[in-house]
């Protein structure tokens, strides 16, 4: 079965870029604008793993780790932030709050797509 990642940024052009990164590597891709729209999207379309971004309208990754975490469905579902904050008290709450990685933009595609792959191996989510 092909992995699902689903990519949230508000950029049009991140999603797009991530998501060519990970189809080329076989991996199924789904995308959202916002933390709000991933949550409305989770339930409808199950993922392996949630790429996030952190400044974003309506809700931003922060809040929208918080609420995976404190969901039993998405406790324990592997998030990675890509992110133009550089600052470590932010990339301190990102882990605190239970992201498995912080990437900073710019970022490469091998960059992104090691860190996916990584975590897929690592975390293997159940099939539902």
């Amino acid at each position: 079965m092909k992995n699902v990642v689903l990519v949230v940024d508000d950029s049009a052009t991140v999603r797009k870029f991530v998501s060519a990164a990970l189809q080329l590597e076989g991996i199924r891709v789904v995308t959202a604008c916002d933390g709000m729209e991933a949550l409305e999207r989770l339930p409808l379309e199950p993922v392996d793993l949630v790429i996030t971004d952190l400044n974003m309208p309506e809700m931003d990754g922060f809040e929208l780790i918080r609420n995976l975490r404190s969901s039993d469905a998405y406790r324990d579902l592997p998030v990675i932030i890509l992110s133009s904050i550089t600052d470590q008290p932010e990339k301190e709450l990102g882990r605190e709050l239970g992201a498995f990685a912080y990437l900073e933009k710019p970022f490469s595609r091998e960059q992104v797509c090691a860190e996916v792959r990584r975590l897929l191996a690592d975390h293997p989510q159940p099939a539902p």
